[in-house]
């Protein structure tokens, strides 16, 4: 599951795939009708998928991990909707990430890892499978560079 090219944009909804890069914001592409537009930075703020996180008692989960338990986990706990019942997500939450820390988790925050999951699902853009991909990938690149020690000048 690659969240590199997905950003969150304050001020507008749902989640965007980022098109390219300028000196004062982004263009943007909607994932529903493929339409590009620019998202000045004076205006908004600008958040990829991948560097969120979310506070546990020990650390922080990543939010492609999150994600990816969610999608485990769809089979026995079916996924709700982001507007229902605070108890509802709040015990949804905790069965897909149990250690969270209640005081710094807010349910807002919840509502949004929620609705970012079906928004992606919905239009199949989550897999497991890209994770282990990645991984191989990683590995292999790791095996490329590394080289042999290099010799020291008295030898």
């Amino acid at each position: 599951m690659n969240l590199e090219d997905f950003v969150a944009v304050s001020g507008l909804p749902g989640v965007y795939k980022m098109a390219a890069n300028r000196s004062n914001g982004l263009i943007v592409e909607d994932l529903d009708s493929g339409k590009r537009k620019f998202v000045s930075a004076r205006k908004h703020q600008f958040t990829p998928l991948a560097s969120i996180g979310i506070y546990t008692q020990d650390d922080t989960e990543e939010l492609d991990t999150i994600f990816t338990t969610m999608i485990n986990k769809s089979a026995t706990v079916a996924p709700i909707p982001h507007n229902s019942k605070p108890a509802e997500v709040i015990s949804y939450f905790k069965e897909i990430l149990p250690d969270y820390d209640e005081d710094r988790v807010y349910l807002s925050d919840m509502k949004k890892v929620i609705k970012w999951f079906n928004f992606l699902n919905e239009r199949k853009l989550l897999s497991i499978e890209d994770k282990k991909e990645e991984e191989v990938k990683e590995v292999k690149e790791e095996k490329k560079t590394k080289k042999a020690p290099a010799k020291s000048e008295e030898e």
